[in-house]
């Protein structure tokens, strides 16, 4: 297993977790049926996305948190969604790399996740 270490490794992990998702049975039908994502579209966005919080370049330009709250507002998205989704990308970063930045994409994932979570919950009050 190789460190997380450029631009190409990122595209790697992030291709084998939205796999993972469009299929998932529990929060695939988010991206599959309530989103309707353009994969074509959106992985170019997630690869600048992660490059910029792991890397720092600034590559990504978007506001991730205001994706969200209309797929929210269609179907609630739970706390468990979330836990759900850090599962998966756990599972894939620890299946394709190791070190010290991929133990810091797990812990911004999951920090991105409870963060969402709660503003996803807040916004459904």
């Amino acid at each position: 297993m190789k460190k997380l270490e450029t631009r190409e490794d990122i595209e790697l992990l992030v291709n084998r977790f939205y796999d993972k998702v469009a299929d998932d049975e529990t929060i695939g039908f988010f991206f599959n049926d309530v989103a309707k994502v353009n994969w074509e579209k959106h992985l170019p966005k997630m690869y600048s996305f992660w490059e910029t919080l792991l890397f720092g370049q600034i590559s990504y330009k978007g506001n991730p948190m205001a994706m969200h709250f209309p797929i929210n507002e269609k179907v609630a998205m739970e706390k468990e969604h979330f836990a759900h989704w850090v599962k998966l990308w756990t599972e894939t970063v620890e299946e394709n790399f190791v070190g010290e930045m991929a133990e810091t994409a797990i812990y911004k994932a999951t920090n991105i996740a409870n963060l969402m979570a709660h503003k996803m919950q807040m916004a459904r009050r």
